[in-house]
């Protein structure tokens, strides 16, 4: 299974990298019940290279759409906290979050595996579900990742579909988190800016 989230990196000495990141759970293990994750970021990648650095990172979990949305457009200045378990920080505000401690790593030149052990995880406040323009700007925010190869009909043809469960069911966030991902995918098509 893979779950949209927030990780958080540092380097030692560093400030937190925040960004937005799909991450793989994977079976628990039975013997100790303890889940693992596995994380995928491509090369070249400042998460990467920090969690190279640390040996570990923060999942964070969150319902507030305008963090990822945020992160891919250049707006990574989101309130943190310091992390209970291990040297990096959280998100301040987050549903919940896990601090994991990196356990394995199988290299790769363009994606390398790294594989996670959960040392701590905490709930912040109760998950209430999302309505249809969360998902609608998760997913307008996985496009914009990928605006340098997906061709345009396919996503002009997707943000299309979005705008009907956004206009539906948004409130302020998600209006606004909306707002600066089609920003960035009018600079991505006039070549103004580059996608963070």
């Amino acid at each position: 299974m893979i779950r949209e989230t927030v990780v958080t990196t540092a380097a030692a000495g560093e400030a937190a990298h925040i960004a937005p990141m799909g991450i793989h759970v994977l079976n628990t293990d039975s013997k100790s019940n303890e889940a693992q994750y596995l994380v995928m970021p491509f090369r070249p990648s400042r998460t990467l290279d920090n969690i190279l650095a640390s040996g570990c990172a923060v999942i964070n979990y969150s319902d507030d759409v305008r963090i990822f949305a945020g992160c891919l457009t250049g707006r990574r200045d989101w309130p943190l906290v310091p992390a209970e378990r291990v040297a990096g920080q959280r998100l301040d505000g987050v549903l919940a979050h896990a601090e994991l401690e990196l356990s394995r790593v199988e290299d790769d030149p363009e994606r390398p595996r790294l594989y996670f052990r959960v040392v701590h995880e905490a709930n912040h406040a109760p998950f209430r579900g999302f309505n249809r323009a969360q998902f609608a700007v998760l997913e307008a925010a996985i496009l914009v990742s990928r605006l340098h190869f997906l061709p345009w009909s396919k996503i002009e043809r997707e943000l299309d579909y979005l705008r009907i469960g956004l206009d539906k069911t948004a409130g302020p966030r998600e209006l606004e988190a909306w707002s600066w991902l089609m920003e960035a995918i009018e600079a991505h098509q006039t070549g103004r800016e580059e996608i963070e």
